[in-house]
């Protein structure tokens, strides 16, 4: 199935949650969608017969500027297709909701994303940080993050 195909599946049954789709040659085909969604979007990649997107092979989140965004890449151990879900919050709330109930593996995904950026999953099991220290202060992978000189008074910057 293309990109456009699972577009055009997903819009006739979620609508306007389904925002858009790009297909670029240099990179992967991607549908942006609404956050408010996300959950039972996936839900049906998962387990429309049609789609089967059984695989989540990575889950990243990155630092747009004024917003935060969550990248999804899916694969279809059944159909071999593929597929990439895109999702954009607010800094001010940045809250998407967990798939880790849809696909286990995005636990510690959304855990790391969680840690370095800040986005916090709604309903996820065990929502902690995962690389740095619990009291650690800020998410070092946003763009307007500022290192501390010291953390419990040794140096931090090398």
């Amino acid at each position: 199935m293309t990109a456009a195909e699972i577009f055009e599946k997903l819009g006739s049954e979620f609508g306007s949650a389904i925002l858009s789709l790009t297909e670029e040659p240099a990179t992967d085909s991607f549908i942006t969608v609404d956050p408010a969604q996300l959950f039972d979007i996936c839900h049906t990649l998962r387990d429309e017969e049609s789609l089967l997107f059984d695989y989540m092979m990575s889950l990243s989140a990155l630092d747009l500027g004024e917003n935060l965004g969550v990248v999804y890449h899916l694969y279809s151990m059944t159909h071999r297709h593929k597929i990439v879900i895109k999702v954009s919050v607010s800094k001010e709330n940045p809250v998407v909701p967990s798939v880790e109930r849809i696909w286990r593996t995005a636990d510690w995904h959304e855990r790391e994303a969680y840690d370095l950026l800040g986005v916090k999953f709604d309903g996820h099991h065990n929502l902690i940080r995962i690389l740095l220290p619990y009291d650690w202060e800020g998410y070092p992978l946003r763009k307007d993050y500022v290192t501390p000189d010291t953390y419990h008074d040794m140096k931090v910057p090398y």
